[in-house]
């Protein structure tokens, strides 16, 4: 019978073509601990079994997973995947309301009953883009699917892949999946350390890293600062994946002189997709300049107008999924002839600094209207000539349209002759 649950479909795969059993699997580059591939189908049956017992998680349970990296984060949640338990792991620094509202949106019946493959088996949190944080839920097939459409063939000489990302992350836990089940091994740093280029840069050199995943910014830094860069042998580097923003022509030339062999591999994803569904692959394909790649195996997307929703009907015209079941990403894309997707800006109205996501622009309104000398208040992105949002302006109304809510594109224009600073 076909495998169910996704450790189930997992365990397929290993036993399909089975690791060397000196292989690793998870590996700590702080305290040079690892877990083999033998030994983590067994920690996590002696786990899944233990949690079940004493515990008593089934099927319907929610688990939210408190926890910085370490080696046993994945065996975690493939044990509690195991037993038909959805996982919700929970930023570590997150502050007491944002736990509570995760907590909340958490919230699962107990249901003790087989497991099926249209279970929800994770719960992921999305950025926040038009509001407080989304409990994004996935099911096993979900991310079957998604494992199914990146399977790579096994190679003689094992890859590892260095995760930077935390894996509470939706990527931490998509990048973990998709290591494990093409038998490759993870490389995490554990603990609750921030991210070092240095650091980095001897973990690669020690441990042979041929697969790096970072944000653009990191990547702009390993072509431009060379006293970070310089000294170490990062020879072993093959893939570098990012995503969520394009690198300039010039930028990816000079890193390919400085690491001829690393192919830069631009992804598009988001946690609603159980991970990225547009990437470049291949040196063919990444030579397209301004390009994210082309549709994953496994799955759909369409390219629709923004402007056309449904008439009288303002909810479902911005709905998450609309009446075909479509999610609608909120962004803004187009796909040339020979297939490739290419992004041009985002709809929804997300706020960034040095390329992390701050804050939606409803969240902090929220928290300036609390204040008892604030009448109300609008939030917008102002980018100025030092690259800072870091710009108040005080005005006598916020212009609104007809239905009452506020009008960004208007303020932005009165940025030009703001009335005060701070």
């Amino acid at each position: 019978p076909a495998p169910v649950s996704l450790t189930d479909f997992i365990f397929s795969l290993l036993n399909s073509s089975p690791p060397s059993a000196t292989a690793a699997a998870i590996l700590d580059a702080n305290t040079c601990c690892r877990v083999l591939y033998p030994e983590l189908i067994l920690l996590l049956e002696n786990l899944a079994s233990s949690l079940s017992a004493q515990f008593g998680l089934s099927k319907g349970d929610c688990a939210l997973v408190f926890s910085h990296n370490n080696i046993y984060t994945s065996i975690l949640y493939l044990s509690l995947f195991s037993l038909g338990v959805v996982i919700s792991p929970i930023n570590p620094a997150a502050k007491v309301p944002e736990i509570q509202h995760q907590i909340w949106l958490s919230k699962l019946e107990r249901a003790v009953i087989e497991v099926k493959q249209s279970d929800v088996t994770t719960i992921l949190y999305s950025s926040g883009t038009t509001g407080p944080v989304k409990g994004v839920a996935l099911t096993h097939r979900n991310w079957i699917a998604y494992i199914v459409g990146g399977i790579r063939p096994v190679r003689m000489i094992q890859m590892v892949g260095y995760c930077t990302i935390p894996l509470f992350h939706a990527y931490g836990v998509v990048l973990n999946l998709r290591l494990m089940t093409s038998r490759e091994c993870l490389v995490i740093t554990g603990g609750n350390r921030r991210f070092d280029m240095r650091k980095m840069n001897s973990v690669i050199e020690e441990y042979r890293v041929s697969q790096l995943a970072l944000a653009p910014p990191l990547v702009i830094t390993m072509d431009r600062d060379a006293e970070v860069m310089d000294g170490y042998d990062l020879s072993s580097l093959e893939v570098v994946i990012y995503g969520g923003a394009h690198l300039s022509k010039s930028t990816k030339e000079r890193l390919k002189n400085r690491l001829p062999k690393v192919q830069l591999a631009q992804s598009y994803e988001l946690a609603e997709t159980t991970g990225r569904v547009f990437v470049s692959l291949g040196p063919d394909e990444t030579r397209i300049e301004g390009a994210t790649g082309k549709l994953m195996a496994n799955c759909e997307a369409k390219v629709v107008d923004p402007e056309i929703g449904y008439v009288d009907d303002e909810e479902a015209t911005i709905a998450v999924l609309d009446r075909e079941g479509w999610l609608r990403t909120g962004n803004l894309c187009y796909i040339n002839n020979q297939g490739y997707l290419f992004f041009v800006d985002r709809i929804k109205e997300l706020i960034k600094y040095k390329g992390y996501q701050v804050v939606a622009p409803t969240e902090l309104e929220h928290l300036l209207n609390c204040h008892p000398d604030v009448v109300e208040a609008a939030v917008i992105p102002y980018v100025s000539h030092y690259k800072r949002i870091r710009r108040v302006i005080f005005i006598d109304s916020l212009p609104r349209n007809a239905s009452g809510k506020v009008l960004r594109k208007e303020l932005v224009i009165k940025l030009s002759t703001p009335t005060s600073k701070l």
